[in-house]
């Protein structure tokens, strides 16, 4: 079962498929050429002309060089990482002395030897100096690290959820035995997926489960205040997701949102593939504005660095609080994920 340690944190190779990774080269690359245009300038207006002019020659290699990378990054990963750095260097170089070798032949280069010289070094500078970053940054979030905060994250859900569970289950024995019976089997299901490894990347179809059988037991507890409607679209739910990344808000929608009303509310909950991004969103009813944000924020801070661990920047968590035609309030939250398996 895939887990973060299979992830680009514990590679000295970034994952060159990744937006976030993506989105680094260009700025480093970008930030380099900026660099060398100030030391050739005597001026701001110089500075300026003499970026655009490098602009020239560095975008078209850069997105020639991103879009290899992108490519072969399966290949490249699967190579020893000193030896997928050096396939990596040759990669760039190889394009540069090509993109050279192609202003010669149409004639908007001298055909000197110095010029590909020149193109191969600043490549491999350029290369070797991107690596190395990567591979700092690979270290500074070892897998060791990553794991340690993906286990006291999800720990810092756990109690929570089993003490508000628990007392659904109280809160029936006396009253209702058999809805006790059928809780405590829910309640044990839960458990079993509580004591997994959350380190562990889950089938969307467990995570859907989980929260079915978490809004059961609410309901048995809350009867008819709590009302649930779920869409789910044409989607891959063999898709493998980090853990509770719904339940906690599912949580804080019952327990911030339809439980201090005093009247029913409904969640809606909706999963649906847009393209190559899975879209998550979830509503409820709004009380108090300010207590619903409150009490949301733990679960969403927790939730966001997960992402980031897992995903860098191709995920992304947005809320809003809404007001409705109807003068009501209503929280939102969308999860977008990217479609990997």
């Amino acid at each position: 079962m895939p887990s973060i340690k299979h992830y680009a944190t514990g590679h000295p190779l970034p994952d060159f498929r990744n937006f976030g990774v993506m989105l680094r080269i260009l700025l480093g690359v970008n930030l380099g050429a900026l660099a060398a245009a100030l030391v050739q300038s005597d001026d701001i207006g110089e500075w300026m002309r003499q970026y655009i002019e490098m602009s020239i020659w560095v975008q078209p290699l850069l997105f020639f060089n991103l879009a290899l990378l992108g490519l072969f990054a399966r290949l490249i990963r699967l190579l020893p990482a000193r030896l997928g750095q050096i396939a990596v260097i040759l990669l760039v170089v190889l394009s540069a002395l090509l993109q050279v070798d192609f202003w010669q032949f149409m004639g908007i280069l001298n055909d000197q030897w110095p010029n590909s010289a020149r193109a191969a070094l600043l490549a491999a500078l350029a290369a070797g100096g991107l690596l190395l970053y990567f591979e700092m940054r690979a270290r500074i979030f070892s897998p060791a690290l990553a794991e340690a905060r993906l286990q006291a994250l999800t720990a810092r859900i756990r109690p929570h959820f089993l003490f508000n569970s628990l007392n659904a289950v109280l809160s029936l024995i006396r009253s209702e035995p058999r809805r006790a019976e059928e809780a405590l089997e829910e309640l044990a299901d839960l458990f079993r997926a509580l004591m997994r490894d959350h380190r562990d990347l889950l089938p969307l179809a467990d995570e859907i489960a989980l929260c079915r059988h978490y809004l059961d037991l609410e309901k048995l507890r809350l009867g008819e205040r709590l009302n649930v409607k779920w869409k789910i679209g044409d989607i891959p739910t063999d898709m493998e997701i980090p853990p509770l990344m719904l339940q906690p808000l599912l949580e804080n929608a019952v327990y911030h949102g339809i439980e201090p009303s005093g009247k029913p509310g409904t969640i809606y909950i909706s999963l649906a593939r847009k393209g190559n991004e899975l879209r998550v969103r979830l509503s409820n009813p709004c009380t108090d504005g300010d207590e619903t944000v409150k009490g949301n924020n733990m679960a969403l801070a927790n939730i966001r660095e997960r992402l980031a661990l897992y995903y860098d920047l191709e995920a992304r968590l947005v809320t809003r609080e809404m007001t409705l035609p109807d003068g009501s309030r209503e929280y939102r939250v969308l999860i977008v994920l990217p479609c990997r398996k």
